[in-house]
């Protein structure tokens, strides 16, 4: 059922008209996205119109290839096919609306006045559009018949459409031109975002404190403990009990073949032999006359770092890793006959030629059988380990079937029975595997345990007994942590103490370098950082006046800042030429922006809105 009146039964929101020839834009937009094989035209030739402004309908035909065009744009962007649900959840369908509902008002308002654009201006536009143009580089008309029928249009309701483009155009251009920022506006904010403030800074740390601590005593730990419980609280958990097999548990039960061990290590001997090796990089260059000429600068003094850059690549795009000599081709004796880091060449290479930095020798290396074994061993059990546990999933999977407990697995299975209370920090012993954290996060009581499998081959069941509300950890077993804590507190209540006893002699007439080494920090902008110090050191710096010293504390950060001077920005040059200038365009932007859509607010207000939901949902189902 239809609804009628400026507000309508669902939320609008504006967007952002053009005045460019949004038709023609939106056609280019749709031969390279496509339609995505819709195939809608209309519904049995009943319902063609989603609503109306005024006088003017929203064709459906109209609201399906914008809201198409739409989610092709996102999906395009987001790298994966957007559903209309998801396209929905981010209020699109709202937005093409909105803009569908724009563009009516300001044809049904042309229709009014009168405006139109003539045949001349649409051939024009016809005729010079990149999308009709044939093989010549000329208007085709054939190509311009064709590329309406692909998407379902004929030649007069494209130009149709193009001439209500135009006309809204026009109506644009005339309600959003001819805006100037005012001066006031403009140099109020130049002044702003130019102007410059040099620093001294004082940053206080443990080093700077007199040690004269003591330990605390358990009475004023336990006081502590009471009065930050919240940070000696655990969160809430949830208490699993499991049963778990894992490669590790049984990989020393399994029996090797001492004739595997041998193959293995045979198979692998480049791990275990391996001749002397060095560590190469390799810079190439186009011609043997450009190496020569490198070697030469190197020979006199040009670091090799600098013949990198001058090759326009970074040493590790030059790095050859580890080699041995017979890799390295015709260079390798040369390298090989380095007794410490050095560059030889220029040689041949398989890229060209290159000179050759050598960084590093490794040793030659001879692993013996025996030397190699406990370590293959190992690698076996594990394997051997892995697959007697996917051996035993169908059996376990069975017992839980049949509603064997975890404790009943545990005790007839090799499986260990083990309880943990988990929350959303938990990484010790079974947490770190990320199957058993998504299955402790899934679990709900009363569930049936399932045989699930760890990514290194193991097997676990879980059970969830209760949630665990946060709990204060006793202080006999956060001892530790509330001392620390303590100690913490004590020290930057010190810390705090030291800067207000520093700020008082300062203002005093004591210098603040006679506290320490102050960092020197000019042309501080608004949008300035200080490495190591919070957003809030610049924040404050521009509330403060010339000499002014104040405190900065935040987190473990305590420091003192003086303001030494404030430099406004220059009046003119072509700096602040050039940033008023963008200063003033984005002013008259907005400006030219906020009217447009006061228009079109009063124009969609007086002309009324009717939205026909039936149609809209229609149109929805197609995308389903």
């Amino acid at each position: 059922m239809a609804t009628s009146g400026a507000n309508s039964d669902e939320t609008t929101r504006r967007k952002k008209g053009k005045g460019t020839s949004i038709v023609v834009w939106a056609l280019m937009a749709m031969l390279v996205l496509g339609l995505g094989g819709f195939g809608i035209t209309n519904f049995g030739g009943g319902v063609t119109s989603i609503g109306k402004v005024g006088a003017r309908e929203i064709a459906v035909n109209d609201y399906t290839r914008a809201l198409q065009q739409q989610m092709n744009a996102l999906s395009a962007q987001f790298g994966t096919t957007l559903s209309l649900q998801q396209a929905q959840s981010m209020g699109l369908d709202q937005q093409v609306r909105q803009q569908l509902v724009n563009a009516a008002a300001l044809d049904n308002e042309a229709d009014r006045i009168g405006i139109s654009a003539g045949d001349e201006r649409i051939a024009q536009e016809i005729t010079g559009s990149n999308a009709f143009r044939g093989a010549s580089g000329q208007f085709d008309r054939e190509t311009y018949r064709f590329t309406l029928q692909n998407n379902r249009l004929s030649e007069a309701q494209y130009e149709t459409k193009m001439r209500e483009d135009l006309g809204r155009a026009l109506l644009q251009g005339a309600v959003s031109g001819g805006f100037a920022a005012p001066s006031v506006l403009t140099d109020t904010l130049y002044a702003y975002i130019s102007e410059r403030r040099g620093i001294s800074l004082l940053r206080l740390t443990t080093a700077d404190l007199v040690d004269d601590s003591v330990d605390p005593t358990e009475e004023q730990l336990s006081a502590h403990y009471q009065a930050n419980l919240a940070e000696f609280t655990a969160p809430e958990a949830r208490r699993i009990t499991f049963a778990a097999l894992l490669p590790e548990d049984i990989a020393d039960k399994m029996t090797l073949d001492e004739d595997a061990l041998k193959k293995l290590y045979d198979e692998r001997i480049s791990e275990f032999v391996q001749p002397e090796r060095r560590l190469v990089e390799r810079l190439v260059f186009p011609t043997e006359e450009a190496a020569a000429a490198a070697k030469a600068k190197l020979d006199a003094g040009t670091p090799f770092e600098t013949l990198v850059e001058d090759r326009g690549v970074k040493l590790s795009d030059i790095d050859l890793g580890d080699r041995s000599e017979s890799e390295l081709g015709a260079a390798g004796p040369a390298l090989f006959g380095l007794q410490e880091p050095g560059v030889v060449g220029p040689f041949t290479s398989d890229l060209g030629p290159a000179l050759f930095r050598m960084n590093g020798i490794l040793a030659a290396q001879n692993i013996t059988f025996e030397e190699a074994r406990a370590d293959l061993a190992a690698e076996l059990a594990a394997d051997a380990a892995r697959r007697a546990i996917a051996d035993q999933i169908e059996n376990i999977d069975d017992r839980l079937a049949s509603g064997a407990t975890l404790e009943e697995l545990a005790a007839e299975t090799d499986m260990t029975l083990g309880q943990i209370d988990f929350s959303a920090g938990s990484s010790e012993g079974m947490a770190a595997y990320p199957a058993f954290r998504t299955a402790a996060q899934e679990a709900a009581q009363g569930d049936f345990p399932e045989a699930v499998q760890t990514d290194d081959g193991g097997l676990f069941a879980l059970r969830l007994d209760e949630i665990v509300p946060p709990t204060p950890i006793p202080l006999e077993q956060a001892h530790d942590a509330v001392d620390a804590s303590w100690r913490a507190q004590a020290t930057a209540k010190a810390l705090s103490d030291l800067a207000i006893s520093i700020k008082s002699k300062v203002e005093a007439g004591e210098s603040l370098g006679s506290f320490g080494t102050t960092k020197a920090i000019p042309d501080l902008t608004r949008s300035s950082t200080v490495e190591g110090a919070p957003a809030s050191l610049v924040a404050t710096v521009f509330t403060m006046e010339t000499g002014q010293i104040r405190v900065i504390e935040e987190g473990d950060f305590v420091a003192l800042v003086e303001m030494q001077f404030i430099t406004p920005g220059a009046e003119d040059g072509a700096d602040a030429d050039a940033l008023k200038g963008a200063i003033a365009a984005q002013a008259e932007q907005a400006l030219a922006q906020d009217a447009f859509t006061l228009y079109t607010n009063s124009l969609t207000q007086n002309a009324g809105i009717t939205l026909n939901n039936a149609a809209i949902s229609a149109v929805h189902s197609q995308f389903q």
